[in-house]
């Protein structure tokens, strides 16, 4: 039996990035793979780390699509016998009946693992919150019901038009949701005897001698529902780690869908000792940026970075596109932001122009990685971060540097020398503040 206490899936490759940062933070050991990794590299990694994962791109798949990509890769996690199987999703829902389906994937859960499924995407230090089911996100400052933040309502694939996430998961599914408030766990912090011979119940709680009477009871309530799927309230870190002190007080295995926050939830339950994350990376020199992002925030970041003297122009759709300016640039020691929110989409199908945008991303960094150009590495949005690392051959990938926040330098691991080794960031539309990408530059070059 495998004791790697979780196994998850991520619905694109930013999000699973923000999994293994959550438990390195509190001490734990994770690995990600890249695309499906065969049993025997499964199980190796299984036997020395605490997490296993899979960056997948279920979060941009038409709903027809994912029980193929999901399905698969939890009948391949499931072969390590973990005890909780977490299907990462965005802090935002982000979703809907067409495209990244959490009720399809709910589904195709239930027919492998029975039982009802904790759902968990409040994230309160990235300013995500539910409360009595509703949810809530910051952006620049303020904190916005869902369906009114000013990027998630205006989603240009999913976007948000229900704030209550039980009402949100409904229209993507015929199976039952429920949600369990906050007000039911939170305050209660007396412990409670869940593994006592003499307890009738002990057969439930087999991980704790004690747990806190809130995490008790919210695993009594998550045991016996009838609900395929429960949305659970968090505003503050003790609810998160009473959320996480029940699932791991359930028998194995609980599957559970959330956010960073979940993760966070589940490594609270049981930290250890962590040691630090570096706040810098090894690599030197000039940062190239590719953008599948549209959002606000990356615009103001593309121009922070204009400002402090980049090359910011946009990003040529074409197949033969010169990239020689980028280059040069490079080359000169100048960073570069190639942008696709001004690129000229007026030639391409809408229904191909993530493909297009995608393709032109992992060309451009190909080729300066391959000129020698740069080994830094920005790549915004998550579903272009996601398909640009399967194209450029990424295998796995590991923690390089924490420089702020939840921004994550990662160390690329790839067959091709050219791939191998360098230095990524891979950023989510809305992640980080405007002045990160010269922020990124400067931490790595002028620490020296």
């Amino acid at each position: 039996m495998s004791e790697v206490r979780v196994a998850f899936y991520g619905d694109d490759f930013t999000g699973s990035v923000d999994v293994l940062l959550q438990f390195a933070r509190r001490g734990l050991s994770a690995r990600l793979f890249v695309g499906r990794p065969s049993p025997g590299l499964l199980a190796e990694a299984a036997r020395t780390n605490d997490a296993v994962g899979i960056a997948g791109i279920a979060r941009s798949l038409p709903t027809s699509e994912l029980a193929g990509e999901v399905g698969t890769a939890l009948d391949l996690l499931l072969t390590l016998d973990p005890h909780i199987v977490q299907y990462k999703a965005c802090s935002t829902a982000d979703s809907s009946p067409e495209i990244g389906s959490i009720g399809r994937v709910l589904e195709i859960a239930r027919e492998r693992i029975p039982g009802p499924a904790p759902m968990l995407f409040a994230q309160p230090d990235f300013g995500r919150f539910t409360a009595f089911g509703h949810h809530f996100a910051a952006e620049r400052g303020a904190v916005y019901r869902l369906d009114r933040q000013p990027t998630m309502s205006q989603h240009p694939s999913t976007p948000m038009r229900e704030s209550d996430l039980a009402e949100h998961l409904r229209a993507q599914t015929s199976l039952a949701i429920a949600n369990i408030a906050f007000t039911e766990y939170d305050g209660q912090t007396e412990l409670r005897r869940c593994a006592d011979s003499a307890d009738d119940r002990a057969d439930e709680y087999p991980q704790f001698g004690l747990i806190s009477a809130a995490a008790a009871a919210l695993a009594q309530r998550l045991h016996s529902s009838d609900a395929a799927g429960i949305v659970l309230d968090a505003l503050n870190e003790e609810h998160l780690r009473v959320i996480g002190e029940a699932l791991t007080a359930l028998g194995r295995p609980v599957f559970a869908i959330g956010s960073g926050g979940l993760s966070h939830a589940i490594a609270l339950a049981d930290p250890r000792p962590a040691d630090p994350i570096p706040s810098y990376g090894r690599e030197t020199g000039p940062v190239l940026v590719v953008s599948g992002s549209r959002s606000a925030q990356t615009r103001r970041q593309a121009d922070a970075a204009r400002a402090a003297g980049w090359l910011v122009r946009p990003l040529s759709l074409r197949p033969d596109a010169d990239l020689g300016d980028v280059l040069a640039a490079l080359g000169e020691g100048r960073s570069v932001v190639l942008t696709s929110d001004d690129a000229d989409a007026s030639q391409v199908a809408p229904e191909l122009l993530l493909d297009s945008i995608t393709e032109a991303c992992a060309r451009a960094v190909d080729g300066a990685l391959r000129a020698g150009s740069t080994r830094r590495i920005i790549v915004c949005g998550g579903d272009t971060s996601s398909r640009v690392a399967t194209r450029l051959g990424v295998a796995s990938l590991s923690i390089a540097a924490n420089p702020r926040d939840n921004v994550v330098l990662l160390t690329a691991h790839a067959e091709d020398p050219a791939i191998d080794g360098a230095e990524l960031l891979l950023k989510g539309g809305q992640v980080g503040a405007d002045d990160l990408f010269e922020f990124v530059r400067q931490g790595w070059s002028d620490r020296r």
